[in-house]
């Protein structure tokens, strides 16, 4: 490769890799809390509904988030609003590692919950604009593959902290300031989105950006084709009603990433392998998460390599066909009279790397890239309030769940609903190799 064109490919992959430390923060905020239950559940004699609050209280802020996220980012630009995500998770770290009621820890938490329900909608979004058409999907995964790098690292954190004593939690929590800050400090390093740009007819800047992430050809090939689209758009009310068929299909793929039942093992883990999975002890328990948090990476490494030799429609299908057998695994093991704690870990590793490879990252690459730039915003917006409100369903459910048909019969239940995805997303349209405004047109073009 030429020098110019290798440091080219250089800026282009570090604006990406910013745009994604958004996901690294996700995935850390949303799983300190798997180990930080214990020992807050003894800190605040929390019940077993308390429990389901404190885990989720994040999750209402989330949905909230990603319901104000489109119409922000259409209105201020997608760098503007990540960079309000990474002030609320800073606020959030800092809050939530010093409160002294249940109360303000779940004020703290929801806080939390809002940048990441900013970010989890506008850095897809963002990467998915910045990237050329035939590296999109590995540079949109790179976003899962930061969040599962959050999970792992906090994960690992919990674990170490465990031993610390019964104020462990705080440090959990107040962790996650240190890498809110290097985001802030990093968003002032990268251009914002040039199709927004272009949107907003700021056409020389989306020149400028357009030539840091691509060079002068990309830079000229890519605004035709950005200017051709959006002269074509039409701005006037009713998108809904004449990109349905889009919209029906990303909200159907955000509900089933979460229905599925993934966050119930990051978010509960701990407590499911002491209490169903016969660990024997926290400390081990704590263990197995890490081995789950390594399982997530290595396969989210993995779809980052294939994610752009392999269709979107082959992937998703496949990952929910092993998640299918992985659950049913879990199924019988959990109704055993006697569970295997290793064949308990084992078969959850197998459901977290299905899950990693292909509907992890998978889903949120095709809510990304199938909507016109004039409406991508509150359309992932819509997308993404769905995969929040599915996962807030879900994580409010579990405990509940497990307690009314045991833990073997709650995971046939997400089951059943990987049975119904495997169906569903093997009737998906392609989109991989496709330009953005290619696959705008053949929604035009098939009337839908």
């Amino acid at each position: 490769m030429p020098p110019q064109s290798a440091a080219r490919s250089g800026s282009m992959y570090r604006i990406a890799l910013i745009g994604a430390i958004s996901g690294l923060l996700f995935g850390f905020d949303t799983a300190v809390i798997n180990g930080a239950l214990l020992s807050l559940r003894a800190h605040f004699g929390l019940s077993e509904i308390q429990i389901e609050f404190a885990a989720s209280s994040l999750l209402y802020g989330c949905l909230f988030g990603a319901m104000a996220a489109g119409t922000l980012a259409d209105r201020y630009g997608r760098r503007s609003i990540l960079r309000l995500s990474g002030v609320l998770f800073l606020l959030s770290a800092i809050f939530a590692a010093t409160p002294h009621t249940i109360v303000e820890f779940l004020v703290a938490r929801f806080v939390g919950g809002l940048g990441i329900g900013l970010g989890s909608t506008i850095a897809p979004l963002y990467l998915a604009e910045v990237s050329p058409k035939d590296k999109r999907g590995s540079i949109v995964t790179l976003n899962q593959t930061a969040i599962v790098v959050g999970i792992l690292v906090a994960y690992c954190a919990n674990w170490a902290l465990s031993f610390t004593g019964a104020a462990a939690w705080r440090w959990m929590f107040g962790s996650a300031s240190i890498p809110a800050i290097a985001f802030l400090v990093c968003l002032r390093f990268v251009p914002e989105s040039p199709r927004w740009l272009m949107q907003q007819h700021r056409d020389f800047e989306a020149g400028a950006a357009l030539r840091v992430i691509g060079g002068e050809t990309h830079c000229q090939e890519t605004l035709i084709e950005i200017k051709t689209r959006i002269a074509q758009e039409d701005p006037a009310p009713g998108w809904l009603r004449r990109m349905r068929r889009p919209l029906l299909l990303a909200v159907a793929i955000a509900a089933l990433q979460q229905m599925t039942g993934i966050n119930t093992v990051l978010y509960y883990g701990s407590l499911l392998f002491v209490s169903h999975g016969n660990s024997g002890s926290d400390q081990r328990a704590f263990a197995a998460n890490v081995l789950l948090g390594l399982t997530n990476l290595v396969f989210t490494l993995i779809a980052l390599c294939v994610m752009d030799r392999i269709g979107r429609r082959i992937l998703l299908t496949g990952s929910a066909a092993i998640m299918l057998a992985a659950l049913l695994l879990l199924v019988f093991e959990f109704l055993r009279p006697h569970a295997n704690f290793a064949l308990i870990v084992g078969s959850t590793m197998l459901y977290v790397g299905a899950f990693a490879i292909g509907l992890g990252p998978g889903a949120w690459v095709y809510i990304a890239e199938i909507f016109p730039t004039n409406i991508r915003g509150r359309a992932m917006s819509i997308a993404t309030s769905v995969l929040w409100g599915s996962c807030i369903l879900v994580s409010n459910s579990f405990l509940s769940l497990v307690r009314a048909l045991s833990a073997g019969g709650a995971f046939a239940v997400y089951a059943g609903i990987c049975a119904v995805a495997v169906v569903f997303f093997s009737q998906l349209p392609e989109t991989r190799g496709r330009s953005l405004e290619e696959i705008e047109q053949s929604w035009r073009t098939s009337k839908t």
